[in-house]
């Protein structure tokens, strides 16, 4: 949350995959959207952003990929995959989707539902990142590609 705040992510949507470390209940679901909210409020104080990205709560992986998909294009980042990413047109502020997957990756059957929800598999390189460093990493290649470094 902090660094994506940091970062200028707009949106932000917790997961839950079947390889998913945190599990979170409907007791717990209101104190970490209240935590997850702190978080970002102290980012946003931290680096000067002005508007909080918003933060929805944690779903089941295969509820948030069954929502109508929006209009952007919409990337999961997958160690093994081969398939170079195609972010040409892309310009600084344009919304993109991305996924990074949990400790241990995404199953082959939710890489498959994400296929069919219209994600493109692309990998970051060849090493294995822990799933805080995936997503700094990935929205920072993501933002150097298309000029918003």
């Amino acid at each position: 949350m902090q660094k994506a705040t940091e970062l200028g992510v707009a949106r932000i949507v917790p997961v839950l995959s079947q390889r998913s470390v945190v599990r979170v209940d409907k007791g717990q679901a209101e104190s970490k959207a209240i935590h997850w909210r702190a978080v970002a409020v102290s980012a946003c104080e931290q680096c000067g952003r002005n508007r909080l990205p918003a933060i929805e709560a944690a779903q089941p992986l295969l509820d948030y990929l069954g929502k109508p998909a929006p209009h952007t294009p919409r990337l999961v980042f997958e160690p093994q995959s081969t398939t170079p990413p195609d972010i040409e047109g892309l310009n600084a502020g344009a919304a993109v989707e991305i996924a990074i997957g949990p400790e241990g990756g995404f199953t082959s059957s939710e890489l498959e539902a994400f296929r069919v929800a219209g994600f493109c598999q692309i990998a970051l390189g060849p090493r294995i990142l822990r799933s805080e460093t995936a997503a700094i990493a990935a929205v920072v290649w993501l933002q150097a590609h298309i000029g918003d470094m």
